[in-house]
């Protein structure tokens, strides 16, 4: 850590084992009340800003995002003008079109956008979410002939397909016209298809990589209007009305909430809360959500419902539920993904148990290995994204969890930690002839593999990465944009911090110390959560929640606390009971005075 960031109320070494540190240099402290001075916002809000690289200049744009601003023109992405004639051509013969998606909230959002804006224009859609046991990821070729065979004159693949070469081989053959919109990492060589919009792809110059696969939809669709306007032809429904969707894909997904994408959930947001698709109205009324509708709920609410149908149900009822017009007919679907979200949460405790048991006997007494690759036959191949993002976030390092059926076939998900790659490992891995297949992004990766080759893999993931991820486990720190007492964490304050949201991937939660603390009460609530009333010098109480503690260091240390003074540290948000909001601290870390 350079010696221009400043230790943090002196703290050293946490109860999380972490450095405390200011998020800005002594440079940025200077930009940051420039900020403030010219603008006239808050001091503490231009720490914000400035901790997320937003310069001096584009404050007051930055806070006030425009989409036609932002908006870059669709066809600087590589094949667009061809995905663009395909799809108008089509609209025009009014050919039946076949949509094949993911079964993530992506590919639900992906597929529910692309059918709303085809079925606005009278044109026959189907949508095909595959199973995710028995077919897999991405296009197979018995689908294909499936979906030819129903009548499809156009096949579009959506959150996948730009890998799929055996599937899109098998489509050629049948002659049914292809395109593939996708936003996955690809190499050099594509399948053949009509075109194959997607920003990640090696020849694709836009800069527009970091979108999620609904937002490259968007795009498309925005230049399809484009050109039905041109030609004089029925341009379809309010795009911006359908941004909802859009937002919700970009949060779940976890793409940076930088430029294009942060105003595609803001305006989506203001979507979102007029309440005018039917399904995720539904859905926010089955997660009990109260108040404006905020990036948290679509992340932690609304994604694991839609989730839970792909996981463990019918995949195809989130992107079905996206589609509907008929209330009474989304509540019925948003019911049923509530209880396959309730089973799943139920199957996810006992695998998870399982898993940290495994992954604390492979650490033992020393440091273990880089990367934790945790393996059961039975496991759910539905949930192992899940384990392998906990695992992740309990042990500091990157996780895989594999799932092997009762021939030896294992189906696996791997979440890294920031500054670890394991989609390029896992593509390396399957290079090298260790998986069966594989594929992912820097931070999320998923691989299929043969059980007696996990001790290979496991020795790949050692050699390829070890050294990355000791670097980046050195610089264990928790970056602290400014301190507050509990008096400052008012609602007053949140609506402020509101402005330079929404937080997420790329656009953090903003982290602020709470020094010298009170604990007043703790309790244990759920199976693992610690509740806390917190105290600062002047009396003023402040509730919080750490969840996930009771077992870690941590969590010991608060329940035993009470009486005892604390530095805290958190996020902000608030708490809606009866109608009422009050304010909530998420605790991250503590350290004792």
């Amino acid at each position: 850590m350079s010696d221009n960031y400043n230790t943090f109320l002196d703290v050293e070494v946490s109860l999380k084992g972490k450095r405390w540190v200011d998020r800005l240099s002594d440079n940025d402290r200077n930009q940051a009340l420039a900020i403030a001075q010219e603008t006239g916002m808050p001091e503490l809000l231009a720490r914000v800003l400035c901790g997320r690289g937003v310069a001096k200049d584009n404050a007051e744009q930055f806070l006030n995002p425009n989409l036609k601003d932002l908006m870059p023109d669709p066809s600087t992405m590589t094949d667009m003008d061809k995905a663009v004639d395909v799809l108008v051509s089509s609209i025009i013969a009014k050919d039946r079109v076949a949509i094949f998606g993911d079964y993530d909230v992506d590919g639900a959002s992906s597929s529910a956008l692309l059918s709303r804006f085809l079925t606005a224009l009278d044109i026959t859609n189907e949508i095909y979410i595959p199973d995710r046991i028995f077919e897999g990821y991405g296009p197979n070729p018995n689908a294909m002939k499936t979906l030819v065979d129903a009548g499809a004159k156009l096949i579009v693949t959506v959150d996948c397909g730009s890998t799929s070469f055996e599937a899109l081989e098998a489509a050629n053959k049948l002659g049914v016209k292809l395109l593939v919109i996708d936003h996955h990492q690809c190499g050099d060589e594509l399948p053949i298809a009509d075109a194959i919009v997607n920003p990640n792809r090696q020849d694709d110059l836009s800069d527009l990589g970091t979108l999620c696969a609904a937002g490259v939809v968007f795009m498309v669709l925005v230049a399809v209007q484009r050109e039905l306007r041109k030609r004089s032809l029925p341009v379809g429904p309010n795009l911006m009305e359908m941004l909802d969707i859009v937002a919700l894909a970009t949060v779940c997904d976890v793409v940076p909430l930088i430029g294009l994408n942060r105003a595609f959930v803001v305006k989506g947001l203001n979507a979102m809360r007029k309440r005018k698709n039917a399904g995720i109205s539904a859905l926010s009324k089955v997660s009990r959500l109260d108040g404006p509708i905020q990036p948290y709920h679509l992340g932690f609410l609304l994604g694991p419902r839609i989730n839970a149908g792909g996981r463990i149900g019918d995949a195809a009822l989130g992107s079905r539920l996206l589609t509907l017009e008929d209330e009474y007919e989304a509540e019925q679907i948003a019911e049923q993904l509530e209880g396959l979200n309730k089973e799943r949460q139920e199957i996810e405790a006992v695998m998870l148990e399982e898993a940290i048991n495994e992954a604390e006997a492979e650490i033992g007494l020393g440091d273990g290995p880089s990367v934790l690759v945790t393996a059961r036959t039975g496991w759910h191949p539905g949930i192992v994204g899940l384990l392998a993002s906990r695992l992740k976030d309990r042990f500091s390092r990157p996780a895989f969890a594999v799932a092997f059926d009762p021939s030896g076939k294992g189906a696996a998900s791997g979440r890294s930690i920031s500054g670890v790659d394991i989609g390029k490992a896992v593509r390396d891995a399957v290079d090298e002839g260790i998986l069966v297949k594989g594929g992912g992004h820097a931070m999320a990766a998923g691989l299929t593999i043969q059980k007696d080759r996990l001790g290979d893999l496991r020795a790949f993931f050692e050699d390829a990465l070890s050294e990355q991820i000791a670097k980046a486990r050195q610089s264990q720190v928790t970056k602290i944009d400014g301190a507050l007492t509990a008096r400052g964490a008012n609602l007053r304050f949140i609506e402020l911090l509101a402005t330079a949201g929404p937080y997420g991937q790329g656009h953090s939660q903003p982290v602020f110390a709470f020094p010298n603390h009170l604990i007043q009460h703790s309790r244990l609530v759920g199976k693992d959560h610690i509740s806390l009333t917190l105290k600062s010098a002047d009396g003023t109480p402040l509730k919080a929640i750490a969840f996930r503690a009771a077992d870690e260091d941590m969590g010991r240390a608060l329940m035993d606390g009470q009486g005892r003074h604390f530095h805290f540290v958190g996020t902000l948000g608030t708490n809606t009971w009866q109608g009422r909001q009050s304010v909530q601290l998420r605790v991250m870390d503590a350290a004792p005075v």
